[in-house]
């Protein structure tokens, strides 16, 4: 099973004291969260102002220091429009990604505009995508183009839990329809985060957690940073499958 540390997301500079947007502070988190548990990581690469950004040198200067001096982990970057609103823009800073920096995988939201013209282009450059399903329409989209991708997020976004449970298992109900046996991770944010890190123990599919997703540990109080939330996350995988 994979615990993914998402180390940042979209969150403000500033957000939590120790929410990492330097190059610097990215690699010595990538070294916590894996030495606290974490398989995998996710990252959200920043420029100088701390801002999202998919340029490629910023993102080459990411993948280069994670390289060197990082962990030896799988590493996925995001091709969120948070990062790149335009998704003309979007697809020729990617298409402009250099080959020896590549990711080893992308998260792709399925939902958004220019989405399965980018799946292509990945697969092209053979770097494996991460199909983001928010919606019932996404899911429908991937069944529907049969585009390849390695692991399918199931990501509701719904703020009440109940909701949220609801939609991933609309989601899932759907991929299993269609067979769809490619392996799934499921996670939720902030108020959703624990309930639904731990349906996805429950339904033996991989996890993420980091402070992308969310700021707190299960009990409601402040996590102190990265390492923090995916201890937590390490403790109940260990519990659930014992």
């Amino acid at each position: 099973m994979r615990i993914v540390a998402c180390l940042n997301g979209d969150r403000r500079p500033g957000s939590h004291p120790a929410l990492p947007v330097s190059l610097d502070q990215m690699v010595e988190d990538a070294h916590s969260a894996v030495d606290a548990g974490a398989t995998d990581l996710h990252v959200h690469p920043r420029g100088p102002g701390g801002a999202e950004s998919l340029d490629p040198q910023v993102v080459g200067a990411l993948m280069e220091r994670l390289r060197s001096d990082g962990p030896q982990v799988p590493v996925s970057l995001t091709t969120a429009l948070s990062a790149e609103s335009d998704p003309v823009r979007r697809y020729d800073l990617v298409q402009r990604w250099a080959s020896p920096t590549l990711p080893d995988s992308v998260t792709v939201n399925l939902h958004e505009p220019g989405s399965v013209d980018l799946v292509h282009l990945l697969n092209d450059r053979r770097v494996d995508v991460e199909a983001g399903l928010w919606t019932v329409d996404a899911t429908r989209i991937l069944i529907a183009t049969g585009i390849t991708v390695s692991t399918v997020l199931v990501e509701p976004t719904q703020v009440d839990t109940g909701d949220a449970q609801h939609n991933a298992d609309t989601i899932v109900a759907l991929l299993d329809k269609a067979k769809d046996r490619r392996p799934r991770l499921l996670h939720g944010a902030d108020a959703t985060a624990w309930p639904m890190l731990e349906a996805a123990l429950s339904a033996g599919m991989d996890v993420r957690t980091g402070l992308e997703d969310t700021l707190r540990l299960p009990d409601g109080t402040e996590a102190e940073n990265n390492a923090d939330l995916v201890a937590r996350a390490a403790e109940l995988a260990s519990s659930a499958a014992a």
